[in-house]
């Protein structure tokens, strides 16, 4: 009599919005029984999900070995991984995950991998190649900047109805550009600005010096000062980077002592005629005060690819068509894109996938967070 096979090990793929993860996993059969999911639930750990949804995210997951997840899209708390008596292998994707508490999962045996984005590592000589140019994210954030400043989207809108010129756009050239942050994604987007339309770059941080931006301009290949001693990275303080700001862009790191840092003392010292842009963390910027601001009109818009809970709810402000109509200023929204490209959540996959056959082998795994 032939050898019963065993059973195949039960993994999910989570949150795969746009559904291209299936043909990536199908290799897997039939080791693994993979389920995957399209939606995300409300967070287990957020303070407005209630205890029947946690419950339920329990009784999806609680089941599966392998828990395949996308970057943040659901958090898992230790509250959360306690309740997963099954799990042994979480790889997740990005560089980092936030969403995950990785001590708990060390804690509780609990592998996580991340994914550096250049696929399979057999393969990396063709696909890992370094793309020339700035990186999603960094595009994105300078596509939601003009399409607030030229209000692109308001005026397709009106177009599609049958209207014609109905606002004004907002010149960049020759303005403030004040960065909440000067890291990669920071630097990046400055640079854009401050090389595309001769924007003047303020830039804060907690622990940011005149030292440290003059470096960053080096490394990205900016004179540090140009022939009137202007610093292309110029460092102010938290409130002048608000008071003198035309376009306030964020790209802060999201930490317990970062949340709220756009509160609303910050966004009372923006100009009636400033922009906000949020490409980073929305819990980064206090949602209730940024709403009252343009409620009122006290900036002229904000664009917002990030939430402080996402998916977006349903009956969220944020989707009112309202804005910009009233006096209220104009709202700009993307369903946190900025990371979203085919090409890399197609690596990512691929990269998940060869650690589930590494830790199945019980080889080496790449890219090992916890």
């Amino acid at each position: 009599m032939p050898p019963i096979p065993p059973e195949p090990i039960k993994l999910a793929v989570l949150d795969d919005y746009q559904g291209i993860s299936a043909p990536h996993f199908e290799r897997l059969n039939p080791a693994f029984d993979v389920t995957i999911f399209r939606d995300t639930l409300l967070p287990y750990n957020h303070p407005s999900t209630p205890d029947n949804v946690k419950q339920e995210l329990v009784q999806r997951l609680k089941s599966f070995t392998v828990i395949c997840s996308m970057r943040e899209r659901t958090p898992f708390p230790k509250e959360l991984l306690k309740q997963l008596p099954n799990l042994k292998f979480l790889p997740t994707t990005g560089h980092r995950n936030a969403g995950i508490d990785m001590a708990a999962c060390k804690e509780l045996g609990i592998k996580v991998t991340g994914a550096m984005g250049t696929g399979r590592s057999d393969s990396n000589k063709v696909a890992g190649k370094k793309r020339k140019g700035p990186d999603s994210t960094t595009q994105h954030a300078i596509a939601l900047i003009l399409g607030l400043a030229r209000g692109i989207a308001q005026d397709d809108k009106v177009v599609k109805e049958g209207g014609w010129e109905t606002g004004l756009a907002t010149g960049l050239s020759g303005k403030n550009f004040s960065t909440l942050g000067l890291g990669r994604l920071g630097g990046n987007v400055a640079k854009i600005m401050h090389l595309a339309f001769g924007m003047r770059i303020l830039a804060w941080s907690s622990s940011l010096t005149q030292e440290k931006a003059d470096e960053k301009a080096r490394e990205l290949g900016l004179d540090v000062e140009d022939e009137e001693g202007e610093k292309a990275f110029k460092v102010v303080s938290k409130e002048e980077l608000f008071r003198e700001a035309d376009v306030l862009s964020v790209h802060y790191v999201l930490s317990e002592r970062s949340r709220g840092i756009v509160g609303k003392e910050e966004l009372g010292w923006l100009k009636k005629s400033a922009l906000l842009v949020n490409t980073s963390r929305g819990p980064l910027v206090d949602e209730e005060a940024l709403q009252a601001a343009l409620e009122k009109g006290a900036i002229r818009g904000a664009a917002l690819d990030v939430f402080e809970i996402e998916p977006l709810p349903k009956d969220s402000a944020w989707r009112s068509t309202k804005w910009g109509e009233n006096g209220r200023g104009r709202l700009l929204l993307s369903p946190h894109m900025g990371y979203v490209e085919e090409e890399t959540l197609g690596n990512w996959y691929e990269e998940q996938v060869e650690n589930v056959e590494r830790w199945h082998k019980g080889e080496e795994l790449l890219h090992v967070l916890a």
